[in-house]
C-alpha cells in the first residue's frame, strides 16, 4: 500500500483515463478485477463550468469505485480552477488529475492536453491555480514532450512538484508520436530520480513481465494501464497475482498468466453489457458497447462475423442474442 497525499492505495495498478472507454460500467469491471485506482474519462473544464449535463454525467461514480480521480482538460487557468472547485464540492472524488498529455487532434488544437507541453508557463499557471483552489490532492499526466526535439518532461515534472502537484503520471512518448513507436521508459526513471512525489509509469505494459520490467528499469511507484486493458480487464488480476508492491524488483516470471476461458470471457461480456444497459439510456446503450465487444473477442475464431452483426444491431436485446449465438458456437 502507498499514498498519494493522504489517499491510501491498495495496489500500484491504475486504470488510465480514456475517452469513450473508462465509463462507470467499465470502471466497475476493472475494480472487481483488482484495479488499485480508477480514473474517469477525461472531461472538459469548460463543460463543467457551463454545467453541461453530458459532461457532468461523465463524472458520476459510486463509492465502490473509490479511490477514484476525475481528470480534466482545458487551456484556461480560471476555467480549470473553477471547474476543479465544482468537482470538489459537487462530485467529491479522491483527487483531481490534470490532462497535460492527450495527443488527440481535437484536444491539442484548442491548446489543451499535450499542447501544453509547448507552453510550460501556462501549464504551471493552471496547475498552481488548481492546487490553490481545492483541498483534495491534484495530480498531473504528461508526455515526454511535444516532439523529439523538445523532450522536456523532467523539467515539467520538477516544476509541477514545486507548485504542489502530488503525483506525476508520465507516458514517455511525444505528443507527435501519439501511440506509435516504443515508449522510452528511461524518461520515467529520470523523472523518478528528480522528484520526491510518486511517479506513475504508463506505456507498453500488457502483461506481468512488462510490469516487472517497468518497475525494475524505472523504479516507478505505480503503473497505469491504458490500451493493455482493452478487452482485457483480467490484466489487473494477473498483475496482483504475480507482483505485489513489496516485490516490484522480482525476476521475470516463466509462465504468462493463463488467459481466461471463453466461458469466463462471455460471463464478463454479459455482465459488462448489463452494466451498460443499466447506465445508459436505452436508445444509445447498445452503441456504447460495440467497441468493447470487438476488444473482448479479438483473436477468437470467426469473431469478425459476429462483430459485423453486432455493429448493425439496433438494441441491447439484439446484441444479447448475437452474443449468445457466438457463445454457443464456441462451445
Amino acid at each position: 500500500m502507498f499514498k498519494i497525499g493522504k489517499i491510501q492505495i491498495a495496489n500500484p495498478y491504475f486504470l488510465a483515463p480514456m475517452a469513450g472507454v473508462t465509463d462507470k460500467p467499465f470502471r466497475t469491471i476493472c475494480k472487481e478485477m483488482g484495479a488499485g485506482f480508477l480514473y474517469s474519462e477525461f472531461v472538459s473544464s469548460e463543460g463543467i463550468i457551463r454545467d453541461n449535463n453530458k459532461t457532468m454525467q461523465y463524472m458520476n461514480f459510486s463509492n465502490l469505485e473509490r479511490p477514484i480521480g476525475i481528470q480534466i482538460f482545458g487551456n484556461n487557468s480560471d476555467a480549470m480552477s473553477n471547474s476543479a472547485k465544482v468537482i470538489e464540492n459537487r462530485i467529491k472524488p479522491d483527487l483531481i488529475d490534470l490532462n497535460f498529455g492527450c495527443p488527440v487532434k481535437k484536444v491539442v488544437k484548442k491548446g489543451a492536453g499535450a499542447a501544453l507541453m509547448k507552453n510550460i508557463d501556462l501549464m504551471i499557471e493552471i496547475a498552481e491555480k488548481i492546487v490553490d483552489a481545492v483541498n483534495i490532492p491534484v495530480t498531473a499526466k504528461i508526455r515526454s514532450g511535444w516532439n523529439e526535439n523538445s523532450i522536456n518532461a523532467i523539467e515539467v515534472a520538477i516544476k509541477l512538484e514545486k507548485v504542489g502537484i502530488k503525483a506525476i503520471t508520465i507516458h514517455p512518448r511525444t505528443a507527435k508520436m501519439k501511440y506509435s513507436g516504443k515508449a522510452d521508459w528511461s524518461i520515467i526513471r529520470e523523472i523518478k530520480e528528480n522528484v520526491e512525489i510518486p511517479v506513475i509509469g504508463n506505456g507498453d505494459v500488457k502483461n506481468s513481465n512488462d510490469a516487472i520490467k517497468m518497475f525494475s528499469e524505472t523504479n516507478c511507484d505505480a503503473i497505469m494501464i491504458g490500451r493493455g486493458v482493452l478487452g482485457n480487464p483480467w490484466i489487473f488480476k494477473e498483475l496482483n497475482k504475480n507482483i505485489s508492491i513489496q516485490d516490484k524488483n522480482k525476476e521475470l516470471i516463466n509462465e504468462n498468466f493463463t488467459h481466461p476461458s471463453y466461458q469466463e470471457i462471455f460471463f464478463i461480456i454479459k455482465k459488462h453489457l448489463k452494466l451498460v444497459e443499466d447506465h445508459y439510456p436505452k436508445k444509445i446503450a447498445h452503441n456504447m458497447f460495440k467497441s468493447h465487444f470487438a476488444w473482448y473477442t479479438k483473436g477468437m475464431p470467426n469473431a469478425t462475423i459476429y462483430r459485423n452483426q453486432i455493429n448493425h444491431v439496433k438494441s441491447i436485446d439484439e446484441m444479447r442474442e448475437i452474443i449468445d449465438l457466438y457463445k454457443s458456437y464456441l462451445n
